[in-house]
């Protein structure tokens, strides 16, 4: 893929880098890190499973990427010996960065950015850095060319997390049993979000699903969270973030031909700021229909919820004859 990018920028924030057992990706993301020579760089790797053949060489190789680090550079690095799985590893990772660190950056293995995501991250973790209205800056846009407004971003409910950026105070929040939250207050804070009973509907089956531990993951922590919480997300209208990682080797990202595959890069050009602080709902409504398979899924949905409405009226007659 051609690297977009706009002058050299020097990074001023912390970053930290997730790893696993992919030097291929790997190395194409860390170039991009070397480029803008931040000061500080953080670097967490899983362990292998022992399940799967060749993967310990894999990630050793991955793991061998410290040794490019050739600028002036606090280099820290939290590498597991066996394998925690995703929603243990990453959270982890990203905790033991906040401990560290009052804001920074974050990227995995296979969220690609060009140099431009950097300096958009640098400035607006300083604008909004006690703005408690803001709890996510993203890297990514799934709009495919849509824009929203005439700043260089806009605001949304959404969490996406293939390259973003944070603070401390957000963190602060996660929950990643999610065991502080019922789904009554859930789907209560989700109806204030989402006037759609589908769409809230199938947020608060993630909700159960993640809660009962049906679902390694860690990022739909996060989106609840922030939906809970009532923090809005940054998203620019340029794509600072291609996702390179999509195939059979990755581990949710498996659809070579998802229209989220590769999205080329883009630079910010100067960051302009929105003049008004609230959510671009048409925006997330876009991004919804496609990740819950709106077309095809609210017909079956509806029908559902009909049957079962039949069924307590049916209860209710039942009870009273």
């Amino acid at each position: 893929m051609k690297i977009v990018t706009d002058e050299p920028y020097d990074i001023k924030s912390a970053v930290l880098f997730i790893i696993f057992n992919r030097p291929d990706t790997t190395k194409k993301v860390f170039d991009q890190i070397k480029a803008g020579k931040p000061g500080r760089l953080y670097i967490a790797a899983d362990g292998p499973r022992m399940n799967r053949p060749g993967e310990e060489v894999l990630c050793r190789q991955t793991r061998e990427i410290i040794n490019d680090v050739d600028w002036p550079c606090e280099v820290k690095t939290l590498f597991r010996q066996t394998n925690q799985g995703c929603k243990e590893a990453v959270s982890s990772a990203i905790a033991w960065f906040f401990e560290n660190e009052e804001e920074g950056i974050i990227l995995e293995d296979d969220c690609l950015p060009n140099n431009s995501f950097f300096r958009f991250c640098d400035t607006l973790l300083e604008k909004y850095r006690f703005d408690n209205r803001i709890g996510h800056i993203s890297g990514c846009n799934f709009q495919h060319g849509k824009k929203w407004g005439s700043a260089s971003y806009y605001f949304s409910n959404m969490t996406h997390v293939w390259g973003w950026a944070s603070w401390r105070r957000v963190w602060k929040g996660y929950s990643k049993d999610l065991k502080k939250f019922s789904e009554k207050e859930i789907r209560k804070q989700l109806k204030n979000v989402f006037d759609d009973n589908f769409i809230v509907d199938t947020w608060v089956q993630i909700f159960n699903d993640t809660k009962a531990g049906k679902i390694d993951t860690w990022d739909y922590q996060l989106a609840l969270t922030n939906f809970f919480n009532g923090s809005l997300s940054i998203i620019p209208n340029s794509n600072l973030i291609s996702n390179i990682g999509f195939g059979n080797n990755s581990t949710h990202t498996v659809d070579v031909d998802s229209p989220n595959a590769n999205i080329p890069l883009q630079d910010i050009g100067e960051i302009a700021h929105p003049e008004c602080v609230l959510p671009e709902k048409k925006a997330d409504l876009l991004t919804l229909h496609y990740d819950f398979d709106v077309e095809h899924q609210r017909p079956k949905h509806n029908l559902l919820r009909r049957r079962f409405k039949r069924w307590v009226k049916s209860l209710f007659r039942s009870k009273n004859s």
